[in-house]
């Protein structure tokens, strides 16, 4: 990472929160595989370091969260017992998201399995980082309900959503690379006083195709999935500091942490990168 230049490293950065894959970032930089590789690790470690130091006390009024599936090494139903025992991180891998409805901010994640060690976690940590009390609304994930009960107690107002799905009538074979037809939805109050007009997880949801367009190894069916998990956390890492403080959200016209007054301008990636290395 300290042998290329500023502006290359802005570059090989540009080409990977953009959805590249690590070899087409090569082929359109000339830079090493190996390196790049390096450069994916630190910088994601200095992403993390500073978005645990810096989304703290955060003045949200709603809150959205989900999980995104994917997998490290290989899909879970394909990992055998020489495969776990040489990569312990093998199959299955969530990632779990917390955003803030209004400014759009990814206030905390957590990768994991699909399980209560990791909802436990990612609860905490998003308690951890609210200064207020909330609107917070979940899917239909049974792991969140005693999360949210251990964390926020009774000072939160939550509620599920459930969505109900139906397969495409007619059409059974082709649903394996089709989403399913959502057919309905229940709004069920957990804790609080949960305002009904706002139970949704319809922002957090469009952050999960956000994902799987600007991470290569968040794309399905095809060989660019994660094949370390510590390369899997410093992509995800490098995605929602870029998302949350260079990406001009659309709709708001400045981006997310702008919106939520933790940034006073866009940054560039240059200055990301400059920012991170003093850090």
């Amino acid at each position: 990472m300290n042998r290329l230049t500023p502006e290359k490293q802005a570059q090989v950065v540009a080409a990977l929160v953009e959805g590249n894959s690590i070899r087409a970032t090569v082929r359109m930089t000339g830079v090493a595989k190996n390196t790049i590789a390096k450069l994916l690790l630190e910088l994601g470690a200095a992403c993390s370091e500073y978005l645990d130091k810096h989304l703290c006390s955060l003045k949200c009024e709603r809150i959205q969260c989900d999980e995104i599936w994917s997998f490290v090494a290989a899909k879970q139903r394909n990992v055998t017992p020489k495969l776990r025992a040489q990569n312990p991180d093998a199959g299955d891998c969530w990632t779990w998201v917390a955003m803030d409805a209004d400014t759009k901010l990814v206030c905390s994640w957590q990768v994991g399995r699909r399980d209560w060690v990791t909802a436990n976690q990612f609860v905490a940590d998003l308690r951890s980082r609210l200064a207020n009390r909330v609107q917070l609304t979940t899917d239909g994930n049974r792991l969140y309900v005693g999360a949210v009960y251990t964390h926020f107690d009774t000072d939160v107002d939550y509620a599920v959503l459930m969505k109900l799905y139906g397969g495409a009538p007619g059409k059974p074979d082709e649903t394996r690379y089709s989403p399913a037809v959502c057919i309905g939805c229940e709004q069920k109050p957990k804790v609080g006083n949960p305002d009904p007009k706002h139970i949704s997880t319809s922002y957090v949801e469009r952050q999960n195709l956000t994902m799987r367009m600007q991470i290569r190894r968040f794309t399905r069916l095809t060989n660019a999935f994660g094949k370390k998990i510590e390369n899997h956390v410093a992509s995800l890492a490098i995605h929602y500091m870029h998302y949350n403080y260079c990406r001009i959200h659309q709709t708001l016209r400045v981006t997310p942490a702008m919106e939520a007054g933790i940034s006073d301008h866009v940054w560039t990636i240059g200055e990301l990168l400059s920012t991170l290395a003093a850090a």
